[in-house]
């Protein structure tokens, strides 16, 4: 499976399907890993300079619509809870 979107990647070949920033190798889950620490999304990307700013807002703004979207809230509530 490969999925491209303008700042994310997932491809088997590219650390083994794991969402990445895309031209990386870095998973977009570190990026949450910081935040879930404490840390600023200007700490990750002291870490990683060359993944841009706007990059890792998008990928935060991508999260939040995903999970504010009511389609997928109603899915959540209908098949998790």
């Amino acid at each position: 499976m490969k999925m491209k979107h303008s700042v994310i990647n997932i491809d088997k070949q590219i650390m083994s399907g794991v969402p990445v920033f895309a031209g990386t190798r870095v998973p977009i889950q570190i990026l949450f890993d910081y935040i879930e620490a404490g840390h600023t999304v200007d700490d990750f990307l002291k870490q990683y300079p060359w993944i841009k700013k706007e990059h890792a807002v998008e990928v935060i703004g991508l999260a939040k619509k995903s999970l504010t979207d009511e389609k997928v809230m109603n899915y959540i509530d209908e098949n998790i809870a």
